[in-house]
């Protein structure tokens, strides 16, 4: 009897005697781990190339094991994700914004203009040269396309509420494929036509607005 009811006071999980180890990461802190891995993933594959990069050198570039990288990511080409998707989620908020009379053209000079986002802070260079990458790495080419694959549809149901029409409704999803593919043309003709310049924070910054500012103006005017 006294061994039945040792047996049965005793801890028969983990959970019972209370939480051990560290306190669970918040949803902040998990973003800004991938945030950290992507940067460090773009630094070893602008460096050694997406091949000669392994999952242990990006664990190693920021501290972190590579199975904690395989926790937020499923493949090396997918570290980059954050970086894609940052900008996404800027233009998205953009929309949102978007005053009634306001050109398409200046919809991004507002965003632009805050150095404490993706296009325009420090990571505005990280950015570009991914994008760079993606011409000749296939495997960073498919993410970059499925970012803006998955972007169309929040693009469309911010323009059909904006104009106010169902979420269903083609001319908003027509009108987002067209946007859509302007700003990924206008990124990638930036990233590639300054490959082998290196202009000053300031100057690089002007280029890329102006070259935004150009391809929406295009969209704008739509097919002709």
């Amino acid at each position: 009897m006294t061994a039945a009811r040792e047996r049965t006071s005793r801890p028969t999980s983990r959970a019972a005697s209370g939480p051990t180890g560290r306190p669970p990461l918040t949803e902040e802190r998990k973003a800004e781990i991938r945030l950290e891995i992507a940067r460090a993933a773009v630094d070893l594959f602008v460096t050694q190339g997406v091949a000669a990069t392994t999952g242990e050198q990006i664990g190693a570039a920021v501290g972190v094991s590579s199975r904690t990288v395989w926790r937020y990511f499923p493949s090396k080409e997918s570290c980059v994700r954050p970086l894609f998707s940052a900008g996404i989620d800027l233009i998205v908020g953009c929309l949102r914004q978007w005053g009634p009379e306001q050109p398409l053209e200046e919809l991004l000079d507002r965003a632009l203009a805050d150095e404490d986002n993706l296009l325009a802070g420090p990571d505005r260079a990280t950015v570009v040269a991914l994008v760079r990458l993606t011409r000749t790495e296939p495997g960073l080419r498919a993410v970059w396309l499925q970012t803006y694959d998955e972007a169309e549809p929040a693009f469309a149901r911010v323009l059909a509420e904006r104009a106010g029409l169902p979420a269903d409704d083609l001319r908003p999803t027509i009108r987002a494929a067209m946007f859509n593919a302007a700003l990924r043309a206008a990124v990638e003709h930036y990233a590639w036509s300054t490959a082998d310049a290196h202009p000053d924070r300031t100057t690089a910054q002007t280029r890329l607005t102006a070259t935004l500012r150009s391809a929406l103006a295009v969209a704008a005017e739509g097919v002709g």
